[in-house]
């Protein structure tokens, strides 16, 4: 990052969104932490105005969308079709889809056309398709499946115009945080936020233009549409 760039992490009082803060800023990059109420996912307008004060401040060379919707206060993963409810779906389409479109609407001509920089968002390993063998969790897999085509259409598009900078949804493994605690099975390997961070940052620190629009895990191999 060149001198009045910064790192923006969306999400930044999330488990994995306030472990990548910490790990930018000790890695000296300039941070900016955008979360409620200054930015809303579900609020447009407030994605908008984040976007115009960041434009301020300096020139982000590196965005990172750390937010998702699993679960909360009428959501939970479905074990079956029947227990499909349409607005709990809308629910998780608009935190896990529609508000990082919206983000990426604002942020990707924001970032430098002349060097090297990347739009990161994380998604999840469940909602790879060619990887679904258990079913189940129908809104959470859809919503992030619909987010893995966003990011690559996104990529598509970026690369007209910035064709240095690099547009990829990372899979961040199963993390100790409040979204995965009460999924997370006997045997399960689970990492502390502070670990997934680091891994994350080390495979967007070896992204290269040629990997734009790719589904990630967080060391850089790759996971299945």
């Amino acid at each position: 990052m060149t001198e009045g760039d910064v790192a923006v992490v969306v999400g930044a009082s999330g488990g994995v969104g306030s472990a990548l803060v910490s790990e930018l800023q000790a890695r000296g990059r300039a941070v900016v932490g955008l979360s409620r109420p200054d930015l809303d996912l579900t609020d447009p307008d407030s994605i908008a105005q984040a976007a115009a004060r960041v434009a301020a401040s300096g020139t982000p060379a590196l965005v990172i969308v750390a937010t998702g919707l699993l679960h909360g206060p009428g959501v939970e993963p479905e074990k079956t079709i029947r227990a499909l409810d349409p607005d709990a779906m809308a629910r998780a389409f608009a935190v896990n889809a529609i508000g990082p479109a919206l983000v990426m609407k604002h942020f990707l001509p924001l970032l430098p056309r002349d060097r090297r920089a990347v739009f990161a968002a994380l998604s999840a390993k469940v909602g790879s398709i060619g990887d679904n063998r258990l079913g189940g969790w129908y809104s959470y897999r859809a919503s992030k499946a619909a987010l893995n085509q966003i990011i690559r259409t996104g990529a598509v598009e970026l690369r007209r115009t910035h064709p240095q900078a690099v547009c990829a949804a990372f899979h961040p493994g199963t993390v100790a945080t409040g979204l995965s605690q009460k999924f997370a099975k006997t045997g399960l390997q689970v990492q502390q936020p502070a670990e997934a961070a680091s891994a994350l940052l080390d495979s967007i620190d070896r992204l290269a233009p040629e990997h734009s629009g790719s589904f990630l895990d967080r060391f850089g191999a790759p996971i299945p549409w």
